[in-house]
């Protein structure tokens, strides 16, 4: 289900340059096409978590990702920016059910040791849909287009919500059972709200590192003569080193602590933003490798961090709640950037975006006394 949700979620971002020409778009309007589409899908993210608890998981998981292929074959279908626009906005809706659940799911399934891994494992499966998307949309743009590309996006979508429908059982300690066993006093089930709000503060300027990474490195890759192939290749290696930033991030804050792998990856981050956008063309994929393994990979050390501070009761609520915030920084913050870009130039854009990565270090040093209260507490 991650592989399948991330490449719906993923095909958008190699045909930007191609939506931008055939519709004459800014890069503004580019930036509200993928807020829209990535807004949405943090809209509800808290009634999605409730709602597992009363209807079941796997049931919400379907029809998440059913609903966003049918959004994405919208897109394809919408003549103008406005509808576009609607169509991206109505189908990302669909997408605030796949990572509160799934994630809630795994958080309670490895409760003790290990639990960072397992969730880096379930992220990473996320990222070879990410790996897939590229090489299926673009492959397909260049000889169909980008609406092409978004119809065959979005059957694949709603084929396999049916298939997953059909074939998979709810999980063991599902949430509705959880909730029927034991439903009083514990509210949003919040442990630390001081370490929870850190956290978020910081997966906020994360998310929105990530997010306007992926929506102007496309321009960035434009600009040094990359065609619409070169691209999908480009992004096929990005999204590559994400997947194993993802595999590899978890067991390394397992190993070694949470807080170094956040100020590593974040620093490695920056870096990686300055070097795709100087490098000389012919070394433009190299520099988006560390880009791409440090840029994803420190999601799954965050994502297992907001489990420490939230009863196991309500972790899809308090995964909603965590996401909430990060998707919308990830939506909103290309529309920011994509407007700094509109006055004062790409280059001035990705740069501002590197500093503002850069905080998220400081603030990762300070989340080490709530986690070390948390871990008291458990």
């Amino acid at each position: 289900m991650h592989v399948v949700n991330d490449l719906l979620f993923v095909a958008f971002t190699p045909l930007l340059p191609l939506m931008a020409a055939d519709l004459s778009l800014s890069y503004a309007q580019v930036g509200a096409i993928k807020a829209a589409f990535s807004g949405a899908s943090s809209a509800f993210q808290v009634p999605a978590g409730i709602a597992a608890e009363r209807f079941g998981e796997q049931v919400l998981l379907a029809l998440g990702t059913g609903w966003v292929g049918l959004g994405i074959l919208a897109v394809a279908a919408a003549p103008a920016f406005w509808l576009l626009l609607v169509a991206a906005a109505i189908g990302g809706l669909g997408g605030n059910f796949q990572h509160p659940i799934a994630t809630a799911i795994i958080s309670r399934l490895y409760e003790g040791r290990g639990r960072t891994t397992a969730i880096g494992t379930l992220n990473f499966t996320g990222d070879l849909g990410k790996v897939l998307a590229p090489l299926i949309a673009g492959g397909i743009a260049v000889v169909y287009g980008w609406r092409g590309a978004l119809v065959v996006v979005g059957a694949i979508g709603v084929a396999y919500a049916l298939l997953h429908l059909v074939a998979v059982p709810e999980p063991p300690g599902a949430a509705r059972a959880i909730r029927t066993a034991d439903d009083g006093g514990i509210g949003w089930g919040i442990t630390h709200r001081g370490g929870f709000m850190l956290l978020v503060t910081i997966g906020v300027l994360d998310s929105a590192a990530r997010g306007t990474s992926l929506t102007l490195i496309p321009f960035v890759l434009t600009a040094k003569d990359f065609t619409t192939a070169d691209i999908a290749a480009a992004f096929t290696a990005l999204f590559a080193a994400g997947a194993a930033g993802k595999f590899l991030c978890g067991p390394i804050a397992d190993r070694f602590g949470s807080v170094g792998a956040i100020v590593v990856t974040e620093v490695l981050t920056a870096a990686g933003i300055v070097a795709t956008l100087f490098a000389p063309p012919d070394l433009a994929i190299v520099a988006l490798l560390p880009l791409g393994f440090a840029l994803n990979g420190t999601s799954s050390v965050l994502y297992a961090s907001v489990s420490r501070f939230v009863d196991v009761r309500r972790r899809a609520r308090g995964y909603g709640l965590y996401f909430t915030c990060t998707l919308l920084a990830s939506a909103l913050a290309p529309i920011a950037y994509g407007v700094v870009a509109d006055l004062g130039g790409l280059s001035l854009a990705m740069m501002v975006l590197a500093a503002a990565t850069l905080l998220i270090a400081p603030l990762a040093v300070s989340l080490r006394g709530p986690l070390a209260i948390a871990a008291r507490a458990n």
